[in-house]
């Protein structure tokens, strides 16, 4: 969700990769594993792309959150009733 987002912005903008590397000082391989959801982009970078790409921080974060949760649950028999509980305590 967040890699593909972040391509989508990124060539919006008209950026390269290794531009949008050189700005989280970062390398290439990094970025492009993230679009290709390889790789999960760091918390630390989220404020910092989110300007890169003239974006919502707030919204980065949101898909950000949302593939921590899928990659942690996904496998998991009760994941779907495990999250109806938990969207229930929130």
């Amino acid at each position: 969700m967040l890699g593909q987002k972040l391509k989508e912005l990124r060539e919006a903008n008209g950026l390269v990769q290794r531009q949008v590397a050189a700005e989280l000082e970062v390398d290439t391989a990094y970025i492009s594993k993230v679009e290709n959801e390889e790789k999960h982009l760091s918390k630390v970078h989220l404020n910092k792309i989110a300007r890169v790409l003239k974006t919502k921080e707030a919204e980065l974060h949101t898909l950000w959150l949302s593939d921590k949760i899928l990659a942690l649950i996904k496998d998991e028999p009760t994941a779907k009733e495990s999250l109806k509980i938990a969207i229930q305590k929130l």
